[in-house]
């Protein structure tokens, strides 16, 4: 483990630290900075010639800083002669926009794909992707996590009896699958239509039986919260008798933490993937560290293991 190194931009350096802390080792030196004119400058302040580099930075608000931070942290590490470097992205920047469904708008998840291949990186450690096929993007490797482990993990400890899993559309009935087969709980699928490009959601049908049973609706992002708000209000129609909410990564834009406070919600089980500030946070939002899921992985592909043992320890 001598060789391994881990930097972070200003994304998320709290996880990074809890991900250093996992591995034993001690989080890499480094100035970011902006000048007066809006550039931003990365200087790394050790040597790190032939070691195996990770830098941890999900996408996070100011979105574009960050994505500008790891692409020259990236430039700057390679430059100074590592042996390999890996981009861990937590959250995928731009992971949404992973297909042309619009006239003349750009497939902006391909753009950053290229954009972080042609600053150098070798490999790339993402958790729970929008869409799994953003991996085809990239020509170099990429170790693809979730959080479904530690999630269902904690669901399983509350030995809820009754339970139904439930996707809150289509594109999210694999991960729901997931969750089911590890809680040994049936699944339910809500019929959900997004109107235009806001986050407005039509819910009208549950495909499964929910009535008089708990529900745990599982989704890999929060953002504004509509949709989530949604999906609960719809299995609270259809007779639910208690809602809970799994979810990867808590964006939590705008007023969502005011939604989930309002709404049918009773708990909204999160991970820090993305940094969960305390004025974001309340008495129905609980967050779960992914740090030692992350640093295992890391482990694993530092020292050529396969990945997949980490989900096994789960």
């Amino acid at each position: 483990m001598d060789r391994l190194k881990i930097f972070t931009g200003r994304a998320h350096p709290q996880l990074a630290e809890e991900i250093c802390s996992v591995l034993g080792v001690a989080l890499g030196q480094s100035e970011i900075i902006k000048f007066a004119n809006d550039n931003s400058f990365v200087r790394i302040k050790e040597s790190v010639r032939e070691a195996d580099v990770f830098v941890v930075q999900p996408s996070c608000q100011p979105v574009n800083d960050g994505l500008m931070e790891l692409l020259i942290m990236i430039d700057a590490l390679k430059r100074a002669s590592v042996r390999r470097l890996t981009a861990v992205t937590t959250y995928f920047p731009y992971g949404r926009s992973d297909k042309k469904d619009q006239p003349r708008i750009s497939i902006t998840a391909r753009l950053v794909a290229d954009l972080l291949q042609v600053a150098g990186v070798d490999r790339i450690l993402a958790l729970d992707l929008h869409s799994p096929q953003i991996q085809g993007f990239f020509s170099v490797p990429v170790d693809h996590l979730t959080a479904v482990p530690i999630l269902a993990g904690y669901f399983a400890e509350k030995k809820l009896e009754n339970l139904v899993v439930v996707a809150p559309d289509a594109g999210r009935a694999k991960m729901a699958r997931q969750f089911a087969r590890r809680l040994k709980a049936s699944m339910a699928i809500i019929d959900k239509r997004r109107i235009g490009n806001q986050d407005n959601v039509v819910a009208e049908h549950v495909i499964g039986d929910i009535a008089g049973r708990v529900c745990l609706i599982v989704d890999d992002e929060i953002s504004s919260g509509a949709s989530l708000v949604a999906a609960a209000e719809t299995v609270s129609r259809f007779g639910a008798s208690k809602i809970y909410a799994a979810v990867t990564h808590p964006t939590l834009s705008g007023m969502a933490p005011q939604r989930i406070l309002s709404s049918k919600i009773d708990e909204l089980v999160v991970t820090n993937s993305v940094p969960v500030p305390e004025e974001k946070r309340n008495h129905k939002i609980t967050v779960l560290s992914i740090a030692r899921l992350v640093g295992e992985a890391i482990r694993c592909i530092h020292q050529g293991n396969s990945v997949s043992t980490v989900f096994e320890k789960e």
